[in-house]
């Protein structure tokens, strides 16, 4: 939602959706104000836990029952497997999303990486979905005063307009810009530790070909998947800021990686909101 400084000071329960890729900062925010009367909703967490939580185990499962010892356990149901995620750790969401490439390096055939995209996919629209349930309920059942919705990297990519819609009616979108240092380091983390991601459709099948083409590959299969995704990383980073700045553009406003980074407090991410908000208009 666009506001007036008049009317976001005003604003007695102020709810607050950070935007941006991965690694600048989100987290790190909402960390910092869970701490001071603000409820830190995470759709990572919540996809995790809530919607791709039976998808997670059951690849978990089905690791495990390649292994003799483990399949007599579980069949006998001697054994039983759960998940751990927190906040602070998602690894169980992304190993189930996966990288694509040789299974013998780990990676997943084209059909399987689809459809665990279209599974991610489709729990991120639906955890963005429970926003304004759970700013309700950070108000009346837990008792914080402010809500701020800690969104994946991948939002922009969702292409479903209701759920930016619905954000926008319910919260406040904060575009997290990286800077030209803060995008050197993103890229520099993504090629020394590759992480798995949600790729449109589109976007994919375009950036497949094209790395067949300069590899000289006829196969998915044959596609190593770490390599896969150092190479294709810079260009999903720069495919997604024009997304990124057409949502702050028409409904929100942006701030730099920088600007969030020297936030310390509560009263200092109050002032860099203002400061966007006048920027803004």
């Amino acid at each position: 939602m666009r506001l007036t400084l008049r009317e976001f000071r005003a604003w007695d329960n102020k709810c607050v959706t950070l935007l941006g890729m991965s690694g600048v900062g989100k987290t790190r925010l909402a960390t910092l104000l869970r701490r001071q009367n603000w409820f830190h909703y995470s759709g990572d967490y919540r996809i995790g836990t809530r919607y791709l939580d039976e998808a997670i185990l059951d690849n978990i499962k089905q690791q495990a029952m390649q292994v003799p010892f483990l399949r007599d356990l579980l069949r006998s149901d001697s054994i039983y497997v759960r998940n751990n995620i927190t906040v602070d750790n998602l690894q169980p969401v992304s190993s189930f999303v996966g990288k694509l490439g040789n299974p013998e390096l780990g990676g997943l055939s084209l059909h399987e990486f689809k459809r665990r995209q279209a599974l991610h996919r489709h729990a991120e629209i639906l955890a963005m979905s429970d926003v304004p349930e759970f700013i309700r309920k950070a108000r009346d059942l837990y008792g914080y005063r402010h809500f701020v919705n800690d969104a994946g990297g991948s939002l922009c990519d969702l292409e479903d307009d209701s759920v930016v819609e619905l954000l926008d009616r319910h919260t406040l979108i904060l575009y997290i810009q990286a800077t030209e240092h803060d995008e050197e380091q993103l890229l520099l983390r993504a090629r020394t530790d590759p992480k798995p991601l949600y790729y449109r459709e589109a976007f994919l099948d375009e950036e497949v070909a094209a790395y067949l083409r300069d590899e000289g590959l006829q196969y998915v299969a044959e596609v190593d998947p770490d390599a896969f995704a150092r190479w294709v990383f810079p260009k999903l980073f720069r495919s997604r800021i024009p997304r990124y700045e057409a949502i702050a553009t028409a409904r929100g406003y942006a701030v730099t990686s920088d600007e969030v980074a020297a936030v310390a407090d509560e009263s200092h991410f109050l002032a860099l909101l203002e400061e966007a908000i006048s920027r803004g208009r």
